[in-house]
């Protein structure tokens, strides 16, 4: 998820069940060209290392790409800070039709490159090498995954819709197609889609038979998911996000923050009469500290909740609430 998938709201995710956490998807020209680029993401990855949090970790980073050569060198610039590299191709949209990368490399002329791709990322890294994908548009899906096995993925992912840049959902996801790619392969699958609560998760793997469920964007409005409890209060999940920000400084954007504290809130309240006054006082934040003070001021009066929402309650609610798996076979998130 492009510029929503910051060390902080990873690992928040991981402090409520989740076992696994993906990066967003990099540009490999970029960490080879642009210092800046590699700098930002480099503070990233480094911020959250297991021996301050343990939760911080696994990561995956997940790359694009349809050159063997840049996108191996592009993974050992961030290999040593991460556990897994991942090869997009299941990006739809239309940066990577322009490219030719992600979604668009799934048609079968260009599985032979694909397969270098691959095989290069396997033989060349010292971290495992996966593949996510969507259902191909000229093929088998099996047959493609069978490909990606034999040429090293270590695990493949499938988000089982076709690429279609104007409507990334469109439709429900075929499970079917998930149950028959657990079937073909004899690495592990991870499913992706038809989540929107915690019992489709189980619902997910018991129908699929895949070994991980993975879960995009309706994290963003419930990072809570893999908790297993009842949804957690917006405001207090806010806070939790801003106080992470706080111990890890100069990861996350003044934007990604703001945006993530947007889809929380509008994942319950989006229907309330106040929502529309809150994204645009959001929208004129500055700083953390403003949107710490709209939550606990503004928000928390629309709500009916003035004075109940501190930081102590913040604190106890998340270790009375909050489920751990720590099995990593449970689940997979993205």
């Amino acid at each position: 998820m492009v510029n929503q998938s910051d060390a902080p709201f990873r690992l928040l995710t991981r402090r409520y069940g989740a076992t696994l956490t993906y990066t967003q998807m990099l540009d490999p020209h970029k960490l080879l060209n642009d210092h800046d680029y590699l700098e930002f993401h480099l503070r990233d990855l480094q911020s959250t290392h297991p021996d301050w949090d343990p939760c911080a970790r696994p990561v995956v980073v997940q790359l694009c790409g349809n050159d063997p050569e840049t996108v191996v060198k592009a993974a050992r610039q961030v290999q040593t800070y991460c556990d897994g590299i991942d090869l997009n191709l299941g990006c739809p949209q239309e940066h990577a039709r322009d490219g030719h990368l992600g979604g668009y490399l799934l048609n079968k002329k260009d599985w032979p490159l694909v397969e270098c791709i691959v095989s290069a990322m396997s033989h060349c890294l010292t971290v495992p090498s996966s593949a996510k994908i969507r259902l191909c548009p000229s093929a088998k899906t099996t047959d493609f995954g069978h490909l990606l096995e034999h040429a090293g993925a270590s695990w493949v992912t499938l988000h089982a819709r076709h690429v279609s840049a104007k409507r990334r959902r469109q439709g429900a996801a075929d499970l079917d197609a998930v149950r028959e790619l657990k079937e073909a392969l004899a690495v592990p699958v991870v499913s992706n889609g038809n989540v929107r609560a915690f019992p489709d998760i189980r619902n997910n793997l018991v129908y699929t038979r895949a070994d991980g469920a993975m879960v995009g964007e309706t994290l963003l409005g419930n990072p809570c998911l893999f908790s297993g409890s009842d949804i957690q209060d917006p405001v207090l999940i806010s806070l939790e996000y801003l106080e992470i920000c706080k111990l890890l400084p100069h990861v996350a954007t003044l934007k990604t923050i703001q945006a993530h504290v947007r889809y929380i809130i509008e994942f319950q309240c989006v229907r309330r009469p106040w929502y529309s006054k809150f994204r645009l006082a959001l929208n004129n934040c500055e700083s953390l500290d403003d949107i710490e003070t709209l939550l606990l001021g503004k928000v928390s009066r629309w709500r009916g909740k003035a004075g109940k929402l501190v930081h102590g309650e913040l604190e106890s609610s998340r270790h009375e609430e909050a489920i751990k798996y720590s099995d990593p076979e449970e689940l997979v998130n993205t």
